[in-house]
Protein backbone atom coordinates (compact mmCIF):
# COMPACT_ATOMS: atom_id res chain seq x y z
CA UNK A 1 0.00 0.00 0.00
CA UNK A 2 2.85 2.36 0.83
CA UNK A 3 4.54 1.86 -2.55
CA UNK A 4 1.32 2.72 -4.39
CA UNK A 5 1.02 5.96 -2.45
CA UNK A 6 4.68 6.71 -3.11
CA UNK A 7 4.24 6.10 -6.87
CA UNK A 8 1.14 8.31 -6.95
CA UNK A 9 2.97 11.11 -5.15
CA UNK A 10 5.95 10.87 -7.51
CA UNK A 11 3.70 10.81 -10.59
CA UNK A 12 1.82 13.87 -9.32
CA UNK A 13 5.07 15.73 -8.66
CA UNK A 14 6.35 14.82 -12.11
CA UNK A 15 3.17 16.09 -13.79
CA UNK A 16 3.22 19.34 -11.83
CA UNK A 17 6.86 19.85 -12.69
CA UNK A 18 6.31 19.38 -16.43
CA UNK A 19 3.25 21.62 -16.35
CA UNK A 20 5.32 24.37 -14.73
CA UNK A 21 8.05 24.03 -17.35
CA UNK A 22 5.74 24.05 -20.40
CA UNK A 23 4.68 27.42 -21.83
CA UNK A 24 1.39 28.81 -20.60
CA UNK A 25 -1.67 28.45 -22.82
CA UNK A 26 -1.96 32.22 -23.08
CA UNK A 27 1.44 32.36 -24.80
CA UNK A 28 0.20 30.41 -27.80
CA UNK A 29 -1.90 32.15 -30.39
CA UNK A 30 -5.41 30.91 -31.15
CA UNK A 31 -5.94 29.07 -34.42
CA UNK A 32 -7.60 31.94 -36.30
CA UNK A 33 -5.34 34.73 -35.05
CA UNK A 34 -3.22 36.93 -37.27
CA UNK A 35 -0.13 35.56 -35.55
CA UNK A 36 -0.64 32.04 -36.90
CA UNK A 37 -2.32 33.19 -40.13
CA UNK A 38 -1.00 36.66 -41.00
CA UNK A 39 -3.17 38.89 -43.13
CA UNK A 40 -1.67 41.29 -45.64
CA UNK A 41 -3.82 44.19 -44.47
CA UNK A 42 -3.84 43.51 -40.73
CA UNK A 43 -4.40 47.18 -39.93
CA UNK A 44 -7.56 47.14 -42.03
CA UNK A 45 -8.74 43.93 -40.36
CA UNK A 46 -8.47 45.39 -36.89
CA UNK A 47 -9.62 48.91 -37.67
CA UNK A 48 -12.83 50.50 -36.57
CA UNK A 49 -13.54 51.24 -40.24
CA UNK A 50 -13.60 47.52 -41.02
CA UNK A 51 -16.02 46.79 -38.21
CA UNK A 52 -18.16 49.77 -39.17
CA UNK A 53 -18.26 48.62 -42.79
CA UNK A 54 -19.29 45.13 -41.71
CA UNK A 55 -22.06 46.56 -39.54
CA UNK A 56 -23.20 48.77 -42.43
CA UNK A 57 -23.43 45.73 -44.73
CA UNK A 58 -25.57 43.90 -42.19
CA UNK A 59 -27.79 46.96 -41.67
CA UNK A 60 -28.23 47.35 -45.44
CA UNK A 61 -29.25 43.69 -45.67
CA UNK A 62 -31.83 44.08 -42.91
CA UNK A 63 -33.24 47.21 -44.56
CA UNK A 64 -33.45 45.48 -47.95
CA UNK A 65 -35.18 42.51 -46.34
CA UNK A 66 -37.69 44.85 -44.69
CA UNK A 67 -38.56 46.33 -48.10
CA UNK A 68 -39.32 42.82 -49.32
CA UNK A 69 -42.06 42.35 -46.71
CA UNK A 70 -44.38 44.67 -48.66
CA UNK A 71 -44.16 42.46 -51.75
CA UNK A 72 -46.10 39.27 -52.39
CA UNK A 73 -45.65 35.95 -54.14
CA UNK A 74 -42.53 35.42 -56.23
CA UNK A 75 -41.61 39.11 -56.27
CA UNK A 76 -40.95 38.76 -52.54
CA UNK A 77 -38.70 35.75 -53.13
CA UNK A 78 -36.79 37.60 -55.87
CA UNK A 79 -36.37 40.60 -53.59
CA UNK A 80 -35.02 38.42 -50.77
CA UNK A 81 -32.61 36.67 -53.13
CA UNK A 82 -31.33 40.03 -54.39
CA UNK A 83 -30.86 41.30 -50.83
CA UNK A 84 -29.03 38.15 -49.74
CA UNK A 85 -26.86 38.20 -52.86
CA UNK A 86 -25.90 41.84 -52.33
CA UNK A 87 -24.97 41.06 -48.72
CA UNK A 88 -22.79 38.09 -49.69
CA UNK A 89 -21.02 40.03 -52.42
CA UNK A 90 -20.43 43.03 -50.13
CA UNK A 91 -19.01 40.77 -47.41
CA UNK A 92 -16.77 39.00 -49.93
CA UNK A 93 -15.52 42.37 -51.21
CA UNK A 94 -14.84 43.50 -47.64
CA UNK A 95 -12.85 40.34 -46.96
CA UNK A 96 -10.96 40.81 -50.23
CA UNK A 97 -10.09 44.33 -49.18
CA UNK A 98 -8.96 43.03 -45.78
CA UNK A 99 -6.92 40.08 -47.06
CA UNK A 100 -5.67 41.52 -50.32
CA UNK A 101 -4.96 38.12 -51.89
CA UNK A 102 -5.76 36.75 -55.36
CA UNK A 103 -7.83 34.00 -53.74
CA UNK A 104 -10.00 36.56 -51.98
CA UNK A 105 -10.64 38.25 -55.35
CA UNK A 106 -11.65 34.84 -56.67
CA UNK A 107 -14.07 34.50 -53.76
CA UNK A 108 -15.65 37.84 -54.76
CA UNK A 109 -16.15 36.55 -58.32
CA UNK A 110 -17.70 33.34 -57.01
CA UNK A 111 -20.04 35.27 -54.70
CA UNK A 112 -21.17 37.46 -57.60
CA UNK A 113 -21.79 34.43 -59.84
CA UNK A 114 -23.78 32.60 -57.18
CA UNK A 115 -25.81 35.69 -56.27
CA UNK A 116 -26.69 36.28 -59.93
CA UNK A 117 -27.67 32.64 -60.31
CA UNK A 118 -29.91 32.67 -57.21
CA UNK A 119 -31.75 35.78 -58.43
CA UNK A 120 -32.13 34.41 -61.96
CA UNK A 121 -33.43 31.11 -60.61
CA UNK A 122 -36.04 32.94 -58.53
CA UNK A 123 -37.10 34.99 -61.55
CA UNK A 124 -37.61 31.75 -63.48
CA UNK A 125 -40.25 30.68 -60.96
CA UNK A 126 -42.65 33.22 -62.53
CA UNK A 127 -42.64 31.14 -65.70
CA UNK A 128 -44.08 27.71 -66.36
CA UNK A 129 -43.46 24.64 -68.48
CA UNK A 130 -40.74 24.64 -71.10
CA UNK A 131 -40.14 28.35 -70.64
CA UNK A 132 -39.32 27.82 -66.95
CA UNK A 133 -37.06 24.87 -67.71
CA UNK A 134 -35.19 26.80 -70.39
CA UNK A 135 -34.83 29.78 -68.06
CA UNK A 136 -33.32 27.63 -65.29
CA UNK A 137 -30.95 25.93 -67.74
CA UNK A 138 -29.82 29.33 -69.03
CA UNK A 139 -29.31 30.58 -65.47
CA UNK A 140 -27.22 27.52 -64.62
CA UNK A 141 -25.19 27.88 -67.83
CA UNK A 142 -24.52 31.55 -67.03
CA UNK A 143 -23.41 30.62 -63.50
CA UNK A 144 -21.07 27.91 -64.80
CA UNK A 145 -19.61 30.34 -67.33
CA UNK A 146 -19.03 32.98 -64.63
CA UNK A 147 -17.44 30.42 -62.30
CA UNK A 148 -15.19 29.17 -65.10
CA UNK A 149 -14.12 32.75 -65.88
CA UNK A 150 -13.40 33.37 -62.19
CA UNK A 151 -11.32 30.20 -62.02
CA UNK A 152 -9.44 31.11 -65.20
CA UNK A 153 -8.73 34.59 -63.82
CA UNK A 154 -7.54 33.07 -60.54
CA UNK A 155 -5.21 30.70 -62.39
CA UNK A 156 -3.93 33.53 -64.59
CA UNK A 157 -3.21 35.72 -61.56
CA UNK A 158 -1.60 32.82 -59.71
CA UNK A 159 0.56 31.97 -62.72
CA UNK A 160 1.65 35.56 -63.29
CA UNK A 161 2.56 36.07 -59.63
CA UNK A 162 4.51 32.83 -59.41
CA UNK A 163 6.38 33.43 -62.64
CA UNK A 164 7.35 36.95 -61.63
CA UNK A 165 8.52 35.89 -58.20
CA UNK A 166 10.33 32.72 -59.23
CA UNK A 167 12.11 34.04 -62.33
CA UNK A 168 15.80 34.26 -61.45
CA UNK A 169 17.62 37.52 -62.08
CA UNK A 170 20.14 37.55 -64.91
CA UNK A 171 23.78 37.60 -63.88
CA UNK A 172 26.23 39.53 -65.96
Amino acid sequence: MRTTTLYAALAGAFLLGTAALSPAASDTAPAGSTVTNPIKNAKVAMSADYRAEKDRIEADYKAAKEKCKALTANAKDVCKAEAKGQEKVAKAELEAKRKGTPHSQYEVSVAKAKATYDVAKEKCDDMSGKEKSACKKQAKADEEKSLAEAKANRNTVATSTTTTTTTPAKKY
